[in-house]
Order: C-alpha cells, then sequence, then structure tokens
C-alpha cells in the first residue's frame, strides 16, 4: 500500500473535475452484495458531508493531491497499526471497485 493520507486531504480524482475531502479510511460497504474494502471515503469540497454523495475510492483512483490534511506524532501511529490492519483486511475483503 502506498503512503496512507490522513483525514482532510483535498484531492481530485482521475478523470475528475470537482475536489473532494478524505472524511474516512479503511471502509467497508456492501457492493453488489458482497462485504468489499475501500482504501477511503470523501465528501465533496467544501460542501462537506452529505450522506446522498459520499465517493468510496482507493490509492490508485487518485490523481492529484490538492492539500495534505493535518498529521502529528498521533497520526503516525495510526498509520502504522492502519498497515497491519489493511493487511490483515485485504486477506478476507476484496477491494471494491469504483464506476468510472
Amino acid at each position: 500500500m502506498n503512503k496512507i493520507l490522513p483525514i482532510g486531504t483535498i484531492l481530485y480524482l482521475k478523470e475528475g473535475t470537482t475536489k473532494i475531502m478524505i472524511l474516512n479510511r479503511g471502509v467497508t460497504v456492501t457492493q453488489d452484495n458482497q462485504e468489499v474494502l475501500f482504501d477511503y471515503s470523501a465528501a465533496i469540497y467544501p460542501m462537506g458531508l452529505n450522506p446522498e454523495q459520499l465517493f468510496y475510492f482507493n490509492q490508485e483512483d487518485i490523481d492529484k493531491v490538492v492539500f495534505e490534511g493535518y498529521h502529528d506524532e498521533e497520526e503516525e501511529r495510526f498509520v502504522q497499526l492502519y498497515q497491519d490492519w489493511y493487511l490483515k483486511q485485504k486477506e478476507i475483503l476484496p477491494k471494491g471497485k469504483t464506476s468510472r
């Protein structure tokens, strides 16, 4: 897995024209009647959370990072723990597929 981006990171997805902001990391959702794992969920920037407009995507769907969210020692520790968790989850859950 590439570097996990912090919450609050603002970016464009490939072929995207609207900025989005990362809200969550390591999100499991049901897709085609199966539990799948996405690297991130995000909302449109600057509007923020609208449950009707959540975006689920993976690291490889990112085109350009405009602003990287806040990080400190707690974030660094979280990333270490998250990477261990992620390795276990990807053995159990398939990765979700984004629609383009």
